[in-house]
């Protein structure tokens, strides 16, 4: 063989060998490589219906926003896996089925807790929203009204039903009955850290779930003016069945919009203290405090609703947040579990 043959072989065999390293790091730079999205959920044994969530550092929180968001920090957590999405009507039903679980809305108020209240009043119930008449003078608020017989069955009162919404998130839930059904599923509910790392999907320093620029096709949100007028662009008017829109880049539908979600975490205003943690969690309940009902403990919610407006709790970002108190169910409150293992229902 002469020089230049050989010169010439060894050359092709230096491409081809540089050609598969570039293959393979531009498939890992892409995040397209071998290990998808489902195959690392695989890998970590993550129960159905689940995903990884790798874990990482980010700045927790948003000093552009409301005041409860600041002063965003840079914080850490480990890896998980979560729910694809809200736990719904079907998946509840068959944990009432298997436990016979009667939630906070259908139990009679505490003649202990509320002995000034007649026992018609003390009827179990929960609170609807009540879209105002245009234009009508309404109180903030006001819009919210106590409807017997409104449960996670009858998500809006007794005349309502859960027909045909067997995939729509389970609505009317109180912060027990999140817990009861992440028990049984042999789940946990997430930290507010886990669950504002798993909404930004990767992204960073993103407004949104899916970036910069807000869009009625991201997810369901309110369109006009609220409350008194949805346009109904997204093609909603309340809540939507689960994966009705896109996944974030994590693969997790409705982490803006649609319900808000429960946590662990204990309300307060900010996130002072959270600085260079590794999964940060406000634990304890007597460090809770909402300056609008001061005394009452209350968890943090977050991803904002279909009631979430531009003009009115804009809140549909994975920094927002929102206290709520743990006795309360809602028409438009959901959950949604996380787990580090195999275990678990799926």
């Amino acid at each position: 063989m002469t020089i230049k043959r050989i010169s010439i072989f060894v050359t092709l065999i230096l491409s081809s060998i540089f050609a598969v390293f570039i293959l393979h790091q531009g498939s890992n730079i892409l995040g397209t490589g071998s290990t998808s999205q489902a195959q690392n959920s695989a890998i970590h044994s993550c129960p159905q219906d689940m995903v990884w969530i790798q874990g990482g550092s980010f700045k927790m929180g948003d000093d552009e926003h409301y005041i409860e968001e600041h002063s965003a920090q840079d914080v850490r957590v480990d890896g998980f896996c979560m729910d694809r999405h809200e736990v719904t009507n079907v998946q509840f039903a068959q944990f009432i089925k298997e436990t016979g679980y009667i939630t906070v809305a259908e139990r009679p108020l505490s003649v202990e807790e509320f002995p000034q209240l007649s026992e018609a009043q003390r009827a179990p119930g929960s609170l609807v929203f009540v879209q105002p008449l245009p234009e009508q003078p309404v109180r903030e608020l006001g819009w919210w009204h106590w409807v017997r017989g409104a449960d996670w069955r009858h998500p809006e009162g007794p005349d309502t039903n859960i027909e045909d919404k067997e995939n729509y998130p389970v609505v009317q839930i109180a912060y027990e009955d999140a817990q009861a059904y992440a028990e049984w599923a042999g789940k946990l509910l997430p930290t507010e850290a886990q669950w504002e790392f798993a909404a930004k999907g990767g992204l960073k320093n993103a407004t949104f779930t899916w970036g910069n620029t807000y869009s009625a096709d991201k997810a369901n949100t309110w369109q006009g003016k609220f409350p008194f007028k949805n346009l109904e662009e997204d093609g909603y008017y309340g809540t939507a069945p689960v994966e009705s829109f896109a996944a974030n880049g994590y693969g997790l539908y409705d982490m803006a919009g649609n319900v808000w979600e429960w946590t662990v975490d204990w309300y307060r205003i900010g996130h002072h203290g959270k600085e260079h943690q590794v999964n940060p969690t406000v634990s304890d309940s007597s460090k809770s405090l909402d300056p609008r009902e001061p005394g009452i403990a209350k968890h943090v919610i977050k991803g904002g609703s279909y009631l979430c407006a531009k003009n009115y709790c804009s809140r549909f970002r994975p920094a927002a947040r929102e206290a709520q108190a743990p006795d309360t169910g809602t028409s438009h409150i959901g959950f949604r579990l996380v787990s580090f293992s195999d275990s678990g229902k799926g």
